[in-house]
């Protein structure tokens, strides 16, 4: 049975629901950065009503254009008092488009790629060993800036590539201290990020979860969450990574799924489900890990009676909500629980916390001016607090934040609340101090 992401028609009822109220418009990021009404759910509403009555077609590009920029951050969702649930509507008018128009031989290329791990990991490992041909090393961060005019522009920092991915940094079954008769056994969904980028955040993932008595499977045949290739509209290669994803986790013999990324864990939680609620064999896989999947400040707080931390670190910060961490996952006291058990540490609140930084994955990628425009507004607030660190549970929010601070903020570093829980664990044992900052 079609979707409406097979069947554009099938979008309608959720379009009829939107009563033009305009409550959108007061937490869209898009329409609060440019003041356009195509750039709020409510006018991108209007153009889908349009497109489906045959008075525009998608052979405009000035309507593609239109209707990609949006960041899916779902802000418009919680604000909307009818329920329309704009995230669907978008991201059918987007399998639509690449219906029609096919998708750029770039995304195409790209996602092609990650259909094939073994080649996407060969990939990435060569971008690590050899990023400095084409980036340059920032002065006090581990961070690069392009060394030539490649469509990113000459001011953004990016984080290095890690030059050996995650998993294979690590055993794929590691056993922590039993604190009952049989430990729980948790299997750990990396995603990209943290595999390629900020291998740190996952050696910090694995030693909490050592540190409670929780065994930590990782296997090794995951790939990608799919989340990039959903949001560009190639439907069939987000529906490949999610059986593909599924069939990895199939026989690990876990209790429960671990992430650390708030679209990774949103995938596991919803998309999957959506992607492949229909599948006879895949469908029923996707729902039952999707009630056994928790973001690790879930699993620790809610899940399991983790054990406080006793190492004190001395240090102020602010915590930004990732879109997808408190939209999707419907995540966000847990990560301040976790921060205000750790001795020394004092969290100070920004203004609009869960308001988005800009980054939306790739969109910072294909809009990095407006994405730029919109996480000025994110490091001013985050500023105004006087932290000295800039906490997240989001390795795309880290890299866009980081990026943000460079040029907007007061030199504050950026760290995932993982992190900072893991070394306040080795500061109790007189370990040394190893935060996976950017």
């Amino acid at each position: 049975m079609a979707t409406l992401y097979d069947d554009l028609q099938q979008v309608k009822p959720e379009l009829a629901k939107c009563m033009k109220c305009g409550n959108c418009m007061a937490v869209c990021p898009i329409y609060i950065t440019e003041k356009t009404e195509a750039g709020v759910a409510r006018g991108k509403i209007t153009l889908a009503e349009a497109l489906l009555a045959g008075d525009l077609d998608l052979q405009d590009e000035d309507l593609i254009h239109k209707l990609f920029n949006c960041l899916v951050c779902k802000s418009c969702m919680q604000n909307c008092p009818c329920g329309v649930k704009f995230d669907r509507i978008i991201l059918a008018l987007r399998a639509e488009i690449a219906r029609q128009k096919g998708l750029h031989p770039l995304k195409k290329a790209i996602f092609a790629a990650l259909k094939k791990q073994g080649l996407f990991d060969l990939g990435m490992r060569l971008g690590g060993s050899f990023q400095g041909l084409v980036f340059r090393r920032h002065p006090e961060k581990k961070a690069y800036y392009p060394r030539f005019r490649m469509g990113l522009s000459m001011k953004r920092i990016l984080p290095a590539l890690a030059p050996v991915p995650f998993r294979s940094q690590v055993p794929s079954r590691i056993t922590g201290e039993p604190k009952g008769e049989r430990p729980v056994r948790v299997a750990f969904f990396t995603g990209c990020s943290i595999n390629y980028i900020y291998p740190q955040i996952g050696h910090d993932v694995i030693e909490v979860l050592k540190e409670n008595g929780v065994e930590i499977v990782i296997p090794r045949d995951q790939c990608c969450c799919g989340i990039a290739a959903f949001v560009h509209g190639d439907i069939e290669t987000a529906r490949e990574l999610a059986r593909k994803n599924l069939e990895a986790f199939a026989d690990c013999g876990t209790d429960y799924i671990i992430t650390a990324c708030g679209s990774c864990g949103g995938s596991w939680q919803h998309e999957f489900k959506e992607l492949l609620g229909d599948d006879p064999i895949y469908g029923p896989k996707a729902e039952y890990w999707s009630s056994r999947t928790y973001d690790i400040s879930t699993f620790l707080t809610r899940v399991i009676n983790y054990r406080k931390p006793q190492g004190e670190i001395n240090v102020t910060v602010t915590y930004h909500d990732p879109c997808h961490l408190k939209k999707t996952m419907k995540v966000y006291q847990e990560p301040r629980e976790i921060l205000r058990a750790i001795p020394g540490v004092e969290l100070k609140e920004m203004n609009k916390p869960d308001a988005c930084c800009g980054s939306g994955g790739s969109f910072s990628l294909t809009h990095y001016e407006t994405s730029m425009e919109i996480n000025q507004r994110k490091i001013a607030d985050a500023s105004q607090t006087g932290a000295e660190e800039v906490i997240t549970g989001c390795p795309a929010c880290m890299m866009h934040l980081a990026d943000g601070i460079n040029q907007f903020g007061k030199g504050q570093e950026v760290v995932h609340y993982i992190s900072l829980l893991a070394e306040s664990y080795r500061k109790e044992k007189g370990g040394n101090s190893c935060v996976g900052s950017f």
